[in-house]
């Protein structure tokens, strides 16, 4: 009896568990309202471009034909923004900028919809990175260089001279003025060391501004705070001599022989020279005495001058150099012994370019540069004092005048 109640207890249970096994095969339709469940298919590519105060975001669409739409959520869901599908090729790139966001770092869920109202199981996009005024602040313009910031050509052009960039360089903007008057913009690529500028308009100024990219897939280009200003480009060049002409005026010095003219001061030579290749003053004017020559143009900015003197004797060692623009009306009464020769002179409307004096032998030639750059077209020297303590006679083998370009 035990042996068949066994059985009957047995028999009992499979008949219980069968028929609730079978039971619950046909109740799980009822969740799902006699459909089975499909998910849209999956993008690819996943992947983003960071930007100014946004992101980028970037796919390759999935092939499922049925989506459509994308729904990108970040902020923990907080924030969304619909994208409609309007490809279902892999081959095709999705682009979607997410505006409005700060300089930080975010994640981001995307989520497939379908015409049916199904969803995507979702993909999630982190550790996007954005910028901003923080990462703009710390960006300088390149640096020039300091040694040699810029090259004037030959053909009256100008090379300025950059060192390395930092990283993220992408390009360097200058902004200068042409010789026409007008404004324009060259652009240093991070490669190239040197730019040339070919229509640069002397005595302006040169302004630079860097760019960079916080990372090379970068949706946005930023900019330096501030543009920079460029070294003052200066085009220093020697005075035509070819120009040069004798233009004595009343009291100026004589010569002491026809062959120690006045010309001898722009005859090219080089290094002290002796006699007759010399200026050579005559014996009855005295100390202080004057001499006068036109360059034969008007210079706006006279730089500088070179004195190169006699191999042997008589150089000067104090003597002042005066300038004017326009001779007419500029003569002077006055000997330039007189106490009141200079200010008769500033009257006239000359200008005391620079007051020299030598401490040497007076026979190499030296550079002085003018104290006082004015328009000068007439040059007037007095010789106030030479080497040898002479007081009548004065040499000198050559002058050279520089000038800076302004236009």
């Amino acid at each position: 009896m035990k042996n068949i109640f066994r059985v009957i207890v047995i028999l009992s249970i499979i008949f219980i568990v069968t028929g609730s096994c079978k039971k619950y095969a046909d109740d799980y339709k009822t969740f799902l309202d006699n459909h089975e469940v499909t998910y849209p298919g999956l993008a690819t590519g996943v992947g983003y471009r960071p930007g100014n105060l946004r992101a980028v975001l970037v796919w390759h669409p999935s092939p499922d034909p049925s989506i459509k739409n994308y729904v990108i959520t970040w902020n923990n869901g907080k924030d969304s923004l619909t994208l409609d599908a309007t490809s279902h090729s892999p081959a095709d790139s999705v682009k979607v900028s997410i505006p409005g966001l700060k300089e930080y770092v975010y994640s981001f869920r995307i989520v497939a919809h379908d015409n049916s109202g199904g969803t995507s199981v979702g993909q999630d996009l982190n550790n996007v990175r954005v910028y901003g005024p923080v990462y703009q602040s710390t960006l300088l313009n390149r640096g020039y260089n300091i040694a040699n910031p810029y090259m004037v050509r030959p053909d009256g052009s100008v090379d300025l001279n950059f060192i390395q960039p930092d990283s993220g360089n992408v390009s360097t903007s200058i902004e200068y003025n042409t010789n026409t008057g007008g404004l324009n913009t060259a652009t240093l690529l991070p490669k190239n060391n040197a730019i040339n500028l070919p229509d640069f308009k002397f005595g302006t100024v040169v302004k630079y501004q860097s760019a960079y990219v916080p990372a090379s897939n970068a949706a946005d280009v930023f900019t330096t705070l501030e543009k920079a200003t460029f070294p003052t480009i200066r085009f220093i060049a020697v005075c035509d001599k070819s120009l040069f002409r004798e233009n004595p005026l009343p009291g100026d010095a004589g010569i002491y022989d026809s062959n120690t003219t006045v010309r001898k001061l722009w005859d090219g030579s080089v290094g002290p020279q002796g006699y007759p290749d010399v200026f050579h003053s005559d014996g009855s004017h005295g100390m202080p005495h004057a001499i006068t020559f036109d360059m034969g143009k008007v210079y706006k900015k006279l730089t500088s001058v070179e004195e190169t003197g006699r191999s042997c004797c008589n150089n000067p060692d104090q003597f002042e150099v005066w300038g004017i623009a326009d001779i007419t009306g500029a003569e002077t009464s006055l000997s330039p012994r007189d106490s009141g020769w200079p200010a008769e002179m500033t009257a006239k409307g000359w200008t005391l370019l620079k007051d020299i004096r030598r401490t040497d032998d007076g026979q190499n030639a030296q550079k002085f540069d003018f104290d006082t750059v004015p328009s000068v077209r007439y040059i007037r020297v007095r010789i106030k004092h030479v080497t040898t303590n002479d007081s009548n006679y004065s040499n000198i083998s050559e002058f050279t005048f520089w000038n800076e370009k302004v236009d």
